[in-house]
């Protein structure tokens, strides 16, 4: 293999290694019709996970309702089950129909998470990753005419029965409220005690008949697992700083090329 040969190859493969860097902070899901949860380990509270809710869909139902966090059972009006083709979200510490408290964001204890959030918000600094200016309020769910706060997420573990190749994934409000068809979406974030390391990292979606506040389709609700904090500026600066480098590593070169001399 020639040096021409060789520089062009590096050049592809710092190419790739930059764009294989970057992907997983690109959220391109949430430029789609549907509804997205963000979840990354908390920088405040180390065996916290932190949930940021995003997106819009299309109700599928003309009544049914968001129960409280009484309601611990499966049940697609409020409960969805993640699509068999993603496999398993739980790794560890599988929880089995349990409701986790969802401690809204906004508060003095979360300065870090809430700096990172507010970086991204759009005019707040960075936009590589974006986050609605109401990312740091109060989780909460409107379909309709009808709103109510998302006080827990349920999370299940199904281990025996017909529903053994499924896990299950749900929002319940404090006080419960019923919607009906039209549109949904939901904003804010919040977090739970439960660490990262209890999921697998990646993106899941909805099966395609649940929940019933979103559209009847796969990843009409998509939850991806990001094993790593929101990235700060300094990374990507870091990393389109060696990408600039390459760049002019490689035109230098080729610029020497041209001036050299040809060889009798």
């Amino acid at each position: 293999m020639n040096a021409r040969k060789r520089t062009i190859r590096n050049w592809f493969g710092l190419a790739a290694l930059t764009a294989a860097y970057l992907l997983p902070f690109v959220p391109w899901e949430q430029s789609q019709a549907q509804l997205i949860i963000n979840a990354y380990p908390s920088q405040d509270h180390t065996n916290q996970t932190l949930w940021i809710f995003s997106g819009s869909s299309t109700s599928r139902s003309s009544s049914a309702q968001i129960r409280n966090n009484a309601a611990t059972n499966y049940d697609s009006q409020d409960t969805w089950q993640i699509d068999s083709n993603n496999g398993n979200i739980f790794d560890a510490n599988k929880p089995q129909d349990t409701n986790f408290q969802l401690s809204p964001l906004l508060s003095s204890t979360n300065t870090i998470d809430i700096a990172s959030v507010r970086a991204r918000i759009p005019g707040g600094g960075r936009t590589n990753i974006t986050f609605a200016a109401s990312a740091t309020n109060t989780p909460t769910l409107t379909v309709g005419s009808a709103s109510g706060t998302i006080s827990h997420l349920n999370l299940d573990e199904d281990s025996t029965g017909f529903n053994a190749h499924f896990d299950d994934f749900g929002i319940r409000s404090s006080g419960g409220f019923n919607y009906g068809s039209g549109s949904s979406s939901w904003v804010g974030a919040g977090l739970i005690n439960k660490p990262i390391g209890d999921f697998f990292a990646g993106t899941f979606n909805n099966r395609a008949d649940t929940p019933f506040f979103a559209a009847n389709s796969v990843g009409s609700v998509r939850i991806i697992v990001n094993s790593a904090f929101i990235p700060e500026p300094e990374e990507y600066a870091l990393v389109f700083g060696l990408f600039a480098l390459g760049f002019v590593i490689l035109r230098r070169h080729f610029q020497k090329k041209k001036r050299k001399p040809a060889t009798l």
